[in-house]
This record gives C-alpha cells, structure tokens and sequence, in this order.
C-alpha cells in the first residue's frame, strides 16, 4: 500500500502544472532587463531611432506576434531586434571566427500586462568574454558602451 501511495504521489508531482516552475528570467551572465515605462510600440519606435542615432544597423528582426497573428493568434508585444556594423564584424571574424555565431547582438523587447515594454539583452563583454581572445574583448568593451547609449537614448 505504501509502496502504491509513493507511486502515487509521484506521479502527481510529474504531472503538475508548469505554472508552478520557477523561470530563471536571466540564465546567462550579464543579461541586463530595463523597465521603460513605455508602451511597447512606442518604445519600439524610439528604441529603433536610438540603434541609428548610435550608428549601429538592424541587421534582422523576429516578432512572435506577428507569426502568432499569422496563425489567428493574439499575443503580447514579443519582439527581437538583431543590430550589429559591418566594422564590427570585420574585427570580430578577424579575432575569433568561432566568435561569428554570436553577431547580430540580439536585442528582446516583452510587452507586458499593464502594456510597457521591458528591453532584456546580454551585455557584449559577456557574449564575446567567454572567447578569452584580446581583440574580442576588446570590441566588446566598445559594444557595451554602444549599447548603453542605446538603451539610454531609447528610453529618455
């Protein structure tokens, strides 16, 4: 009897509802989150003014909303801006070539339930870091601080 209630019992956890997971929202070192306390479309808007005011280009997008709408579904803001420079590259590949499958940098903004938008994002120094290459840290450094002009001008 024991031995069915264990079962049981186990079965009962193995079975539970994902809600009541923890989610690591930030698995990776130096992934940063920023609160805008802007509407998501707005600050996608403002957030891409500030890629080109810093001269970086957005070199490829991804929406899941857009490919929810496309199947009759309805989510929240789920955007992903993928920005680099072709200077960039250059030295990146000439540094490290395994280090290519890191560009673009990747840049994911959430809608959330009061309608805002978070920007959450990996830290350059901490994508190419791991490398352990000069050159790339290097850049890297020079990406941080690109990419928090970004974020300041994005959400003044």
């Amino acid at each position: 009897m024991r031995l069915l209630i264990a079962s049981l019992f186990i079965v009962a956890l193995a079975f539970s509802p994902l809600s009541t997971r923890a989610e690591t929202m930030t698995p990776y070192s130096g992934t940063q989150s920023v609160t805008t306390g802007q509407p998501f479309g707005a600050f996608m808007e403002n957030l891409q003014a500030a890629i080109k005011k810093n001269k970086m280009g957005i070199v490829a997008q991804a929406s899941a909303t857009k490919g929810a709408a496309s199947i009759g579904k309805t989510i929240a803001g789920n955007h992903v801006l993928m920005i680099f420079r072709p200077d960039f590259a250059v030295r990146m590949l000439d540094a490290s070539v395994a280090a290519g499958i890191e560009a673009p940098l990747r840049l994911y903004i959430t809608e959330g339930a009061d309608g805002n938008a978070t920007l959450s994002y990996r830290l350059p120094s901490h994508v190419f870091g791991v490398y352990d290459v000069p050159a790339l840290d290097t850049m890297a450094r020079e990406l941080d601080t690109i990419t928090a002009a970004i974020v300041a001008d994005a959400i003044k």
